[in-house]
């Protein structure tokens, strides 16, 4: 065979030995006979076949076909990776020595003293690092002295960079409400990389996030996964970590396995199983060489990405909240032959964990909140007018603290995410922190917010885990990140360290092992509390606060503590104990626990509403005099009190007496200027008619001013001006004479400095014309720092709401971050101007109406001040933030709340103990919990 031959020519096989000259008249007849003796063979049996065109792209098309069904995952070669695809030329390698790290393995239960070495972006060895391994690299060191490490954080559910900080109106983009179905709408699309969350997100140990887009619309679109270390390329989509194949235009190399990509959803799958079910008919077709008629691949747009979900190719992340949507999300799971990732909010997942079990393929994990619930979270364009939907109504209200450790306890998957800002996803840790207070492991309370999240976004093979060849992003703690206030004294991030220079504060040695989870076993089972007006002997006390006016201080060598009728009558060591002296008294030994001062909640509408926005459960929005019409059945200028709209017995209130918080004090609701009068209240009472229930009817007068109000800046002083200084003959005359005069507070909710400096000046005008001192409080007041000698100087309070600041707002956004990014926060740089501070609650955009959830972790903020002071704060000063202070900045008279709170195994700062108790004199009884 002559293999060099054309493929044109014949190739003759079996050709004779000897060849014989045959004569063309001879050859002719020859071909004749031939012809004529196959004539009737080749007319009958012959058909001439028809040649089929295949399509241009026929190998790209066949080989599409090959992958529909194909799962993502890494190309085989990824763990032989030496250097990351991330790696950042000129980034040095980095050895971490002495360190205490959390590696993620074993079920998180593998803790290694020793180093970790980062090169190329990875993480090369853990634990023992060999020298002729640094030898061959030049390397930076990096001393943890002990300190914690851990993988870095990854928050499952975040609006980071679409629902921008500062928040403006025409940067919001993280809805789209022109449809309801929109699977393809993606949120790197809308991503603003000018941000001022992404470092204050790395500066809570973030490193990973997926960016989702809103809930507003049943199938809100395609969320991304991106790193959060600033890039050279300065671009969204240098943010993002395994970016599903062909992102950026480029052809797709169906030959290596896809990435995997995220979908926000919630419903509508028919229409995509019909395009499925085409693709399918078409691609048998194909790879069969059936191209006749086929035209090209069957794929539009709109269902693109929900035929790859239909394929098992998305990770779906669904927003779903109570059971009975679960339940029917699970049905359709099964229908429709999908797997659900993760089930977002999920706040009645732990009551149905059978129905979780039944997830088609596996049961979907629960990315959840610790304790935020009941709250209603929308954008506020203009005062009075919300856009965007309002999601926290009835599906959060059956929310439990202990759902993370029910869900685990049924062998389910946890996962804490920031859904920020809902909550402020630096802050994510905290709600790690708080399930693990409420019963879940230490292992799976840390895995809650790095390897769980990383399994459940299929990015288990790179990050999640301290481990070699898994990316360089890791976290140097200050403390157990399980401990309360537990701040990164450095984030690594492919490798790179992220503070030039971080402030670090010293904590306590408490404060280096993990919190032991109190027994919550009774709470469990029985939510009633035992109440009673005889005789109760507190033992075993290890600390004791007595509150004299607005000072706290701690009460030497007490054992003991003895209350009748909700009392404190005695106090003192075991030697001073008679039995004459407890008689009938009802002993209870805390173990090591406390007894202080009660804390006092401000900055909420606690009283005011049970649901956020659910209109039928809340006093609802006072009229502003100076936007709107009052109704004239109220009269001229009727200045509204708290008071009158009271609600009693609400969840959030009993949910924040439990925790440690006696009363509150709370100014009607208003989106205008104007809001009212407030009220001292006991969140413990059952109704307004109990005695003690109403601690004082009138306390401050309060307003807004800001730039985002109806009216201007400017006209709100004016306003303000003659109020105080010509007050008119009717209500609000009267009140803002008393304002002027000095016998009642003017509580203003404020956060721009320019108009803090503005009330200053307006303050000492007012001052020096009627010759009175004027008690004047701002409330928020993010931006305070700035003039706090200013502040100090006119004698003005402050109430930090929320103590840790975020610039949620343009008037928010010169915050003081606090450790690791100043050296101080807000709390303390005013304490030490000998300024009188309070602490409101850490709510949502720092908004009254977003916060009645957040009061019941007040102790936790009061902790988290001093933990971050660096030793200037005491506890006895954070006991006064969060109690005494508040009342003496709102008007309260001094003894209104002679309350205690009672805890076992630790005080109020510890996450070790947990309140047992309430003391209340004012309505002469102890609950016992």
């Amino acid at each position: 065979m002559d293999l060099k031959a054309p493929i044109s020519s014949p190739i003759h096989l079996n050709a004779p030995r000897a060849r014989r000259r045959v004569g063309r008249p001879e050859l002719l007849g020859l071909l004749a006979v031939l012809l004529a003796s196959n004539f009737f063979a080749f007319g009958f049996f012959y058909q001439p076949q028809r040649l089929t065109e295949l399509p241009l792209h026929s190998e790209s098309i066949l080989a599409r076909c090959r992958a529909l069904d194909v799962k993502p995952a890494p190309a085989p070669s990824f763990h032989l990776r030496t250097q990351s695809d991330r790696f950042q030329t000129g980034t040095h390698a980095v050895l971490v020595k002495n360190a205490t790290i959390w590696t993620g393995r074993v079920d998180g239960l593998e803790v290694l003293k020793g180093d970790i070495f980062l090169d190329g972006g990875i993480i090369v060895a853990v634990g023992v690092v060999k020298q002729s391994l640094l030898d061959q690299h030049r390397h930076d060191i990096v001393d943890a002295q002990g300190a914690w490490v851990t993988p870095g954080i990854v928050d499952m559910h975040s609006h980071l960079a679409v629902e921008p900080a500062p928040a403006l109106a025409g940067a919001q983009d993280g809805n789209s409400l022109k449809g309801l179905v929109l699977p393809f709408l993606r949120s790197l699309d809308a991503m603003n990389t000018h941000d001022d969350g992404f470092a204050l997100a790395v500066a809570g140990g973030i490193t990973t996030s997926l960016i989702l887009p809103g809930s507003a619309d049943a199938m809100g679109g395609q969320g991304f996964v991106i790193k959060l270390r600033p890039t050279k390329e300065r671009s969204s989509s240098a943010l993002l970590l395994e970016p599903p194949l062909g992102l950026n235009g480029s052809d797709v190399d169906y030959d290596v396995p896809p990435r995997w990509r995220h979908m926000n959803v919630r419903k509508a799958y028919d229409e995509a199983r019909k395009m499925k079910s085409v693709q399918d008919q078409y691609c048998e077709k194909a790879l069969g060489g059936q191209w006749a008629g086929l035209g090209k691949f069957p794929s539009d747009l709109a269902s693109e990405a929900l035929v790859d979900v239909l394929r098992g190719k998305f990770k779906v992340q669904t927003h779903c909240y109570e059971a009975v949507d679960i339940d029917a999300f699970i049905r359709m799971s099964n229908e429709f032959q999908f797997p659900v990732a993760a089930f977002h909010h999920a706040h009645e997942s732990y009551l149905v964990p059978e129905v979780l079990k039944r997830g088609y393929e596996h049961p979907p994990a629960s990315a959840i909140f610790a304790s935020f619930s009941r709250f209603c979270f929308g954008y506020t364009r203009r005062p009075l007018c919300l856009i965007v939907s309002c999601r926290y109504k009835r599906e959060a209200y059956r929310h439990s603290e202990f759902a993370a450790r029910i869900l685990a306890d049924n062998g389910l998957k946890v996962i804490m995410k920031s859904d920020h800002p809902g909550i402020v996803s630096r802050y994510l840790v905290h709600e790690a922190q708080q399930a693990h207070y409420h019963g879940l492991s230490t292992n799976l309370a840390l895995a809650s917010v790095t390897s769980a999240p990383s399994e459940v976004l299929g990015l288990e093979h790179r990050i999640g885990f301290v481990k070699p060849g898994y990316d360089a992003d890791i976290v140097v703690w200050d403390s157990h990140p399980l401990a309360l206030g537990a701040t990164p004294s450095q984030v690594f991030i492919d490798g790179i360290p992220q503070f030039a220079n971080p402030h670090v504060s010293k904590k306590p040695a408490s404060q280096q092992s993990a919190p032991k989870t109190p027994d919550f076993d009774k709470e469990i089972k029985d939510t009633a509390a035992t109440q009673t007006s005889g005789s109760v002997l507190f033992r075993n006390i290890s600390s004791f606060w007595t509150r004299d006016g607005s000072s706290i201080r701690m009460a030497e060598a007490v054992d003991n503590v003895l209350v009748k009728g909700g009392v404190i009558v005695w106090s003192g060591s075991d030697a001073e104990l008679t039995s004459a002296s407890i008689d009938g008294a009802l002993t209870v030994d805390l173990q090591g626990g406390s007894v202080s001062p009660a804390l006092v909640s401000a900055g909420s509408m606690m009283g005011l509403q049970e649901i956020a926005m659910e209109e039928s459960t809340a006093d609802g929005v006072v009229f502003d005099p100076l936007s709107a019409e009052i109704p004239t059945i109220l009269g001229e200028q009727t200045v509204i009190r708290a008071v009158d709209g009271l609600q009693f017995g609400t969840r959030d209130a009993l949910l924040a007496y439990r925790d440690g918080v006696a009363s509150a004090i709370t100014a009607p609701n208003g989106y205008g200027m104007f809001q009212g009068l407030s009220v001292s209240f006991s969140l413990g009472s059952g109704n307004k008619l109990e005695k003690g229930a109403v601690l004082q009817e009138i306390a401050g007068i309060h307003v807004s001013l800001g730039l985002q109000l109806p009216s201007s800046a400017s006209t709100q002083i004016a306003t303000l001006r003659r109020l105080l200084l010509q007050p008119p003959k009717d209500e609000y005359g009267l009140e803002f004479q008393q304002v002027s005069r000095g016998s009642l507070p003017l509580v203003v909710t404020v956060h721009n400095a320019d108009v803090i400096a503005n009330l200053l000046l307006l303050k000492q005008e007012v001052e020096t014309k009627v010759g009175k001192t004027m008690k004047m409080t701002l409330v928020g007041a993010t931006e305070a720092h700035l003039l706090a000698p200013e502040i100090a100087a006119a004698g003005v309070g402050v109430i930090l709401s929320p103590p840790r600041s975020f610039p949620y707002t343009w008037e928010q956004r010169r915050i003081l971050a606090g450790p690791p990014l100043t050296a101080q926060s807000s709390a303390a740089w005013l304490a030490s101007h000998n300024i009188t501070v309070g602490l409101g609650p850490q709510g949502v955009n720092a908004q009254a109406a977003m916060s009645n959830w957040a009061v019941r972790n007040l102790r936790f903020d009061m902790a988290w001040v001093a933990l971050e002071s660096g030793g200037s704060i005491s506890k006895e000063i954070a006991l006064s933030m969060a109690s005494s202070n508040i009342e003496t900045l709102l008007g309260v008279r001094s003894g209104a709340s002679s309350e205690f709170a009672v805890t076992r195994g630790g005080d109020l700062f510890s996450l070790d103990a947990k309140v047992i108790a309430m003391v209340s004199a004012k309505r002469g009884v102890v609950d016992l919990f």
